[in-house]
């Protein structure tokens, strides 16, 4: 009785071993397997100063991947923010949808498709005067068709 009490106690610890062997490979490739993979956001803060009827300079958005752009004026009386998710297919179009800048009504939703220059895609002033507009079939700008000059921001995120 003693030979097979020590029979098994000698097999059951390799057999403990490779049991304990195979719960950590299985629990490491769960857990690899679950982890979620983070990324950093790419952006690009572009400033302007710009004169009556001037534009900025061209801005080219990321391509094939959806872009958060939002524009702010911060010239004073004239302070507001606009914003749309953009879509850029180089060499065919860009597309968005978003929201115009407050200017005293309900704000109103914005979209479209474009790649034409000069299109409107959202007013990001009080005065609905300064605006984001296609540069080209590529790049975007933004336009001051104010009487007077106006500053603010543009930011990016991708």
């Amino acid at each position: 009785m003693k030979a097979i009490t020590m029979r098994i106690q000698k097999f059951s610890r390799p057999g403990v071993i490779l049991l304990a062997t195979v719960v950590v490979i299985i629990t490491t490739m769960v857990v690899a397997n679950a982890t979620q993979s983070l990324t950093t956001p790419n952006a690009a803060f572009i400033s302007y100063s710009l004169a009556s009827g001037a534009n900025s300079a061209p801005i080219t958005p990321a391509t094939s991947k959806s872009v958060l752009v939002m524009g702010c004026c911060t010239t004073s009386n004239d302070e507001s923010v606009g914003q749309v998710s953009m879509l850029h297919i180089p060499s065919n179009y860009i597309e968005w949808v978003g929201v115009e800048s407050y200017n005293g009504s309900p704000s109103t939703i914005t979209s479209g498709i474009s790649f034409v220059a000069t299109t409107h895609i959202v007013f990001i002033d009080y005065a609905h005067r300064v605006d984001i507009q296609m540069a080209s079939i590529d790049t975007i700008r933004v336009h001051n068709a104010d009487s007077s000059t106006k500053a603010g921001n543009v930011t990016l995120i991708w």
